[in-house]
């Protein structure tokens, strides 16, 4: 209580005193805290009970005060002063003894101030960042301690300072310092370290190359500076008499002291109050971001910051429920990290796990963050780490389980970070993780050679719906992601050479006009191999198939890897025969608006590709390998059986798998194109072509319209329920087809509306 009267009746007085020169004010506040330790006896009293925080807080206005006075870069007195003295070396000291008690918590304002309030650069000085680094080996040593707060308040400002400054970072790499203090030389930085910077500017405003940049040579010292005062020496004697307890270290193995202050916002992250994490996790992602390839390297071998991220990636994976419903895990609102604030009380769409389901997320979203904006070398070795230790280590073993609702259950969890990856070093780990790096094309008797690709794809076609639905869209949303191997890896690696065509040289024969109706060279499905089964009176005639298809033009061979677009989409549109149409019925379903769409998505995708230098028309035929023997690939051929089965498969599936198929058309390969968009190339014996697989199914419909009373009336009305258009009402018979054919009609007009805009954007100037 006397102390706080007596700090009291000294501002009073200080304010009523005729105002001293800045530097002898300065001089003043500083021996008033040296001569607490010099004369006090109670070491006990805690440090709110004396002048010194008063003191130590009209040093930093002095100093403020002084540089305001004076042009940027131009030291002061009373800089010189606090530097030439190490005044912040003694602050250390006594803030590591914490003496008095919460001494600590006052230097490490201090030190946030200083370095936050005066502009010019003091880190550069080895009298500031020597004791600067120190300081730091203080923080995140014990969690929820009283002064968390200020330490991660000052580590923040630290890395703020190297963000505006990044080569500054070379001087908290210390395993450089501590090789040369082992030497004697405990001053001195290898040039190694300052590597490609000329000359650096200290805290004097002088300019000195980075060899000199340790010491004090250069500066002006004033009068004070010739020789410490003899309270300094008595102020030292105090000081080595002071007991240093050693504080217990927080629970996290330090492979190398070398990065101290990634070390310290590692320990903090771990603090239990939220909010010192969070910073903790801002801080990390200042330093990954600086571009010092040594302070990258230093970063991702010599600290713990791979291992706290997989880690604790890892934890929070298998802290989820065996059982989540992928609804919830689709549908749980956009998670940000370090927003993941969460009240179980005032959510009223909670379910079981949503609070662990949301942590997995912000935390993977901060790992996705981290590599975003890290320096690249950085960020490769921490995605790396992402790939072995977590998606390796964790995730396979749960998408290689059998019990169905595990699958369902990780599948969803995928398919869920799938959509919300977006760091272009990660992504490429997590496909190489999906899919494999293999580039070569698939052999039937090697789809397994990648164990997780090919059952990922195996699951396309499970038993489980659910789980057939959740994979295939996993990879729809793979499709979308900007990363060429995607889809070179699924299709194209199998396209590459073009084998799926028979090569026929042109002859004058094949430019004729059409004769009866015929296209020069079209397969009759009646010769057709997939369709030796099919009676000639139960197929359509040729002329029935392509009557409202316009004639082949003598100067347009077909094989020059780009028909006319009206025949294609005529083609498709024609696909489905008139009694097993049911959209002219109803009014807004008509090819047209498919239209619209196409061309956004299409434009979308040339956006995604743009960049990967794709060639603008098909290999030519004579360079391509056609005696190679032609195999889909495991994706495709997946994808082909499932749309073959679509007259009998549930709504839900076909809606998924025609998605997954028209996303792929989009793309603007020519490959792509010509094998899933042109009904008019020759393919090669025992080929298939999305064509190909459709005319089958349309071939197997009009045998089985034929044994469906009312067929037109029920189709109808099926129609119109799925729209909402007509009330639930009686079971209908063969609803499962009825709702195939649908899909069938609606996945012939998006196609016909995609070989449109294609060929529209590839002939617009």
């Amino acid at each position: 209580m006397f102390s706080k009267f007596t700090s009291i009746l000294q501002h009073a007085v200080e304010a009523l005193a005729p105002s001293l020169p800045l530097q002898e004010d300065f001089v003043y506040h500083w021996k008033a805290i040296t001569h607490y330790y010099i004369e006090t006896s109670d070491d006990k009293a805690p440090v709110t009970d004396t002048n010194i925080p008063s003191h130590l807080e009209q040093m930093l206005v002095i100093l403020v005060q002084e540089e305001s006075e004076r042009e940027f870069g131009e030291t002061g007195p009373c800089m010189e002063y606090l530097l030439h003295h190490k005044i912040l070396e003694t602050l250390y000291t006594l803030g590591k003894a914490d003496c008095p008690p919460g001494m600590k918590q006052q230097v490490l304002v201090f030190y946030t101030k200083l370095l936050g309030k005066i502009r010019q650069p003091l880190l550069p000085h080895i009298n500031v960042h020597r004791p600067v680094q120190k300081l730091i080996r203080l923080c995140g040593e014990v969690l929820a301690t009283p002064t968390e707060n200020e330490e991660i308040q000052f580590l923040c400002i630290v890395c703020a300072k190297l963000k505006q400054d990044p080569y500054l970072v070379n001087f908290f790499l210390e395993n450089k310092l501590k090789s040369l203090t082992s030497k004697g030389a405990p001053n001195a930085i290898s040039e190694e370290t300052l590597k490609g910077h000329d000359s650096l500017s200290t805290a004097t405003g002088q300019s000195c190359r980075p060899e000199e940049l340790p010491g004090a040579s250069g500066m002006e010292h004033t009068d004070l500076e010739d020789e410490p005062p003899p309270q300094m020496d008595e102020l030292s004697a105090s000081l080595d008499n002071l007991s240093v307890a050693a504080l217990p270290e927080a629970t996290v193995v330090r492979p190398n002291q070398d990065y101290n202050l990634v070390n310290s916002l590692l320990n903090l992250t771990r603090s239990p109050d939220g909010r010192i994490a969070v910073k903790a996790c801002e801080g990390l992602m200042l330093l990954v971001s600086l571009p010092e390839p040594a302070a990258a390297k230093c970063l991702t071998q010599s600290t713990c910051l791979c291992e706290l991220l997989t880690d604790r990636l890892a934890s929070l994976y298998k802290a989820l429920p065996q059982s989540v419903d992928p609804l919830d895990i689709e549908t749980v609102e956009a998670i940000n990290w370090g927003l993941d604030s969460y009240s179980h009380k005032e959510d009223a769409s909670a379910f079981p796990g949503k609070r662990a389901l949301i942590s997995f997320l912000s935390w993977f979203d901060y790992c996705d963050q981290l590599i975003k904006e890290a320096q690249k070398t950085a960020a490769v070795a921490l995605a790396k780490a992402v790939h072995e230790r977590f998606f390796i280590g964790v995730m396979e073993p749960q998408l290689m389980q059998t019990s169905e609702m595990g699958i369902l259950t990780s599948t969803a969890l995928l398919h869920r970070i799938v959509r919300q990856v977006t760091s272009d070093i990660l992504l490429q780990e997590m496909v190489f993780f999906i899919l494999g790096e293999q580039r070569e094309p698939e052999t039937l008797a090697e789809i397994s050679r990648h164990p997780l690709r090919h059952r990922l794809i195996e699951h396309c076609d499970h038993i489980s719906d659910e789980i057939s639905i959740m994979t295939l869209r996993m990879f729809e949303h793979l499709l979308q992601k900007p990363n060429e191997h995607i889809l070179y890896n699924l299709v194209l690696r199998n396209l590459e050479e073009r084998n799926y065509t028979e090569y026929k040289p042109v002859c004058p024969e094949d430019k004729d006009v059409v004769e009866n109706g015929l296209i020069a060279g079209a397969v009759d499905l009646e010769e057709d191999p997939l369709f030796t089964d099919i009676s000639p009176e139960n197929t359509l005639s040729n002329q029935e198939w392509l009557s409202s298809s316009p004639p082949a033009t003598p100067d347009h061979p077909k094989n020059d890897g780009k028909t006319e677009v009206h025949k294609i989409v005529n083609s498709f549109l024609c696909l489905v025969p008139d009694e097993a149409k049911s959209s002219y019925h109803v009014e807004g379903t008509g090819y047209d608006t498919y239209l619209r769409d196409a061309h956004r998505q299409f434009r979308d995708y040339c956006a995604i590709c743009l960049r990967w230098e794709w060639p603008g028309s098909p290999k030519a035929l004579e360079k391509c390998n056609l005696e190679a023997t032609f195999f889909e690939g495991h994706f495709l051929k997946v994808l082909f059986d499932r749309m073959g089965r679509i007259l009998d498969q549930p709504y839900d599936v076909n809606l998924q798998v025609t998605s997954v198929l028209s996303r792929l058309s989009l793309f603007p390969h020519p490959h792509i194109h010509e094998y899933l968009l042109d009904p008019y190339v020759n393919l090669a014996s025992g080929c298939r072509s999305l064509f190909s697989v459709i005319v089958r199914v349309v071939g197997d419909l009009m045998l089985r319209i034929q044994r469906i009373q009312d067929f037109t009336p029920k189709l109808l009305l099926v129609r119109k329920r799925l729209l909402g258009l007509e009330p639930e009402g009686p079971m209908v018979d063969h609803v499962t087809l009825l709702e195939g054919v649908i899909v069938l009609e609606e996945f012939c007009k998006e196609l016909a509306a995609v070989a449109f805009v294609k060929y529209h954007a590839s002939s617009t100037p």
